[in-house]
């Protein structure tokens, strides 16, 4: 009798696969409701199940919930205007006083339902799949695939179930309904170690089609679980975890100390480096994250997305609803540009639209849902001129695009009553603040807020005047079409473009938070070296955002110089968040190092920020202070979960994370 999943994990709808060799470029997907143990014992149901896993990939990466939970709340994100009034926004954000996440109210719920019917999914593959005659290396992309889903989900909750019903990592068929989480330490070293050795020992260096999971991959995530994990047992600051597990350093049950799981992720990364296989660094900052070089080198796995066709899109190419598996993480910190007006006349003050929504990299669809603090900006990006990072992450300057949107114009006049033309800057966010910037203008009065300074035809916004409405875009998620025609596009579409999750450079940050953690270092990989390998990059410019015209530097060696001599925890969450700002690393970041709303640590704050209000005038920084206590560390476990157990309510309070 075939039996659907309908226990209380729910189930996944798989792909047929019909890639059965390596001369294929893609994986064709072509849905299926229901799955069986049957099912999975024959080649193409098991390479069907691998099929399912890739494309979940898409349910977190570009999911903007699952992101807002991964950035709001850290330093490099808070809630914008259109995320307020007690919203999953602001109680991500910590700071506002009595709104913090709730099993009901927090959006960590999109990884527990986007997870757990495909760690089933893999089970059924490992289980039935070599049996079926499916390859080991098949085999291992399930077995990795179910160690990234169980990395993500005890990094965000603590212990969850390895057993879902049928026995601890079986595939399940029954509709149980009741469930007991494993402990942090049997997560790690029951399902996520042995799964990712096995895909490291199996898994080849070449990809068998583009996006598909290799070795090194699977080295990265090894590296990082044990890094992370390491932290986790030595506790330097006594958070607490769920399933309780005491001591400091608490008990691993293979008997290892921290030590030796810091060295572990040093050796692991390392060697991966040494060993990159197909990936590598891009030349620059800007070849890693410019649309045009999408599905380069230094992307190992990403979710994929594409315009060519709807079906294999799984999404429409017009029109995004919000909602997964659309691509649309970039919608969120997208501020309402379109808001920016220009004026037809140069007698009197006769508003144009004059910057319009676009499918660009440098535009996209604005929900105006967060906001990057003001630190980011005079702190994580303080060096402009040097580091070409800045300019590679954000939207700085919006220009007039009136040809492309239609308009009957070919010169509009701007700030101080000074023409401007297609092309032209209308919206400039400074560098730095300078003074003489007016923010009353008279007459010629921006829309959104910003001042004019005598000369300059643009309106302007320095970094102190950021507010929660107004802030520069992040250029980096934006999204690109090749089929706008001279037009505007498909902006309120999600974004075609792939939503890279993990990087090659990567590797060199977990390796040197590694060995600032103790572990014995090879000569040239030391901390230092390492960090600067990503920091010489930064400072090799082929072309500037800003600008919109090529530009040739090399300021590597005064990146390198400024590299301090010693390497702290702290250093390198700085660099993380110059190289991966609001890709949803940050998150998991601070909580692995403990530094989760905690000021002052090694000198860096990351419960205290600034940011102006929520109206386009408010230009005063605020002062505002998140409220982070241990148990906050982990998210709530979803309300939906607790509802469909069949337990009782003593058991299902147990079940939930402490503090919620």
């Amino acid at each position: 009798m075939k039996r659907r999943l309908s226990n209380i994990f729910g189930g996944a709808a798989l792909s047929a696969l019909v890639l059965a060799s390596g001369c294929k470029k893609v994986l064709n997907e072509t849905p299926r409701a229901s799955f069986t143990p049957q099912y999975f014992q024959t080649q193409n149901g098991a390479l069907g199940g691998i099929t399912a896993l890739y494309a979940h990939l898409r349910n977190i990466y570009g999911n903007a919930y699952y992101w807002n939970m991964c950035q709001c709340g850290t330093d490099e994100t808070t809630w914008g205007q259109s995320g307020g009034s007690g919203s999953n926004f602001q109680a991500q954000d910590y700071s506002v006083p009595g709104v913090h996440p709730t099993p009901t109210l927090s959006d960590a719920g999109q990884l527990w339902g986007n997870t757990f019917p495909y760690i089933n999914t893999a089970s059924g593959v490992i289980q039935y799949g070599t049996a079926a005659g499916v390859a080991p290396s098949y085999i291992a992309e399930a077995q990795f695939f179910r160690a990234f889903d169980y990395f993500l989900l005890v990094q965000t909750f603590g212990g969850v179930p390895l057993d879902l019903g049928s026995g601890r990592l079986q595939f399940n068929t029954s509709t149980i309904r009741t469930s007991a989480r494993d402990s942090v330490s049997i997560v790690y070293t029951k399902a996520i170690f042995p799964d990712l050795n096995a895909a490291v020992a199996a898994l080849p260096s070449t990809r068998r089609v583009m996006g598909a999971v290799t070795k090194q991959v699977a080295q990265l995530f090894l590296a990082k679980a044990y890094l992370t994990y390491g932290w986790w047992l030595e506790n330097p600051n006594s958070i607490p975890s769920y399933p309780v597990e005491t001591g400091s350093p608490r008990k691993d049950p293979d008997g290892h100390d921290p030590a030796w799981y810091y060295q572990q992720a040093y050796n692991i990364a390392v060697n991966a480096i040494q060993n990159p296989g197909v990936y590598g660094l891009q030349p620059t900052f800007y070849d890693v994250n410019v649309a045009t070089n999408d599905y380069n080198n230094e992307c190992m796995l990403y979710s994929d997305h594409t315009q060519q066709n709807t079906q294999y899109n799984v999404s429409s190419l017009s029109y995004g609803a919000g909602g997964t598996p659309d691509n649309w993480s970039g919608w969120f910190q997208t501020w309402s540009y379109p808001s920016i007006t220009s004026s037809s006349s140069s007698s009197s003050w006769s508003s144009v639209y004059s910057v319009q929504r676009a499918s660009e990299q440098w535009g996209g669809r604005p929900w105006v849902r967060n906001a990057p603090t003001i630190e980011v900006f005079t702190k994580t990006f303080a060096d402009k001129t040097n580091d070409a990072r800045y300019d590679g992450t954000f939207t700085t300057v919006y220009r007039c695009n009136m040809v492309e949107a239609g308009l009957p114009y070919t010169t509009l006049y701007n700030a101080n009553n000074m023409p401007i033309q297609e092309g032209s800057p209308v919206l400039t966010f400074l560098n730095d603040d300078v003074p003489g910037i007016d923010y009353s203008n008279g007459t010629y009065k921006s829309s959104v807020g910003a001042g004019v300074l005598s000369g300059r035809a643009d309106f302007v916004i320095s970094p102190s005047a950021y507010n929660r409405i107004v802030y520069p875009g992040l250029w980096k998620l934006g999204p690109y079409r090749t089929d706008n025609n001279g037009g505007l596009g498909n902006p309120n579409a999600g974004s075609t473009r792939p939503y890279t999750g993990v990087k090659f450079s990567e590797l060199y940050f977990i390796a040197a938070e590694a060995a600032v953690k103790g572990a014995a270092t090879q000569s040239g990989f030391d901390a230092r070296s390492l960090i600067n390998v990503i920091r010489a990059r930064a400072g090799k410019w082929k072309y500037s955002n800003a600008n919109r015209a090529a530009m040739v530097a090399d300021y590597s060696a005064a990146m390198v110089a400024a590299t301090p001599a010693t390497i702290t925890v702290g250093y390198i969450l700085a660099e993380r968040s110059r190289e991966y700002y609001g890709e949803g690393y940050r998150f998991y970041d601070l909580v692995r190092t403990q530094r989760f709303g905690q000021d002052n640590q090694e000198g860096y704050n990351y419960a205290t920020y600034t940011i102006g209000g929520i109206a386009y005038g408010n230009h005063t920084p605020i002062t505002n202070t998140r409220t982070i206590t241990p148990q906050l560390y982990l998210q709530p476990i979803p309300q939906g979960q607790i509802d469909a157990m069949a337990t009782s309510d003593a058991a299902k309070k147990a079940y939930q994370n402490p503090g919620y």
